[in-house]
């Protein structure tokens, strides 16, 4: 299993950006779909975007389309959730989550390794 720490939250206003970063160690790297999930109080978990590490396919939920851009550094084995023009409603916590089973898909179930998470708090 991958062992994954994430990095980068932080508080901002709306239209503001911040990139976070999901650090991975362990031998699964190359193999791996990495996710970001997230979870506001009081909501159920949401997949936000996730990439297969090999060769880069990615997806994201439609909130976040247009948004966010998640992209790689396999030489630093880490990935990274660029989020632009931020929104109150994304406020939450960020995990980083790592999937052996090579399909890009954002369910939870798929991913077996899980970061402690970051905090994102849009506000005015």
């Amino acid at each position: 299993q991958l062992q994954l720490m994430e990095s980068g939250g932080d508080s901002v206003h709306p239209g503001g950006s911040l990139r976070l970063s999901c650090a991975a160690s362990g031998q699964r790297y190359a193999t791996s779909v990495i996710a970001w999930f997230r979870q506001a109080p009081g909501k159920e978990r949401e997949g936000v975007s996730c990439i297969r590490t090999s060769d880069g396919e990615v997806i994201y939920a439609p909130s976040v389309q247009g948004r966010f851009t998640i992209s790689r550094d396999n030489a630093k084995t880490t990935v990274y959730l660029e989020m632009n023009n931020l929104e109150p409603e994304d406020t939450a916590i960020y995990y980083c989550a790592a999937s052996a089973t090579g399909l890009v898909q954002l369910v939870a179930p798929l991913f077996s390794s899980w970061g402690q998470g970051t905090q994102v708090t849009v506000s005015a």
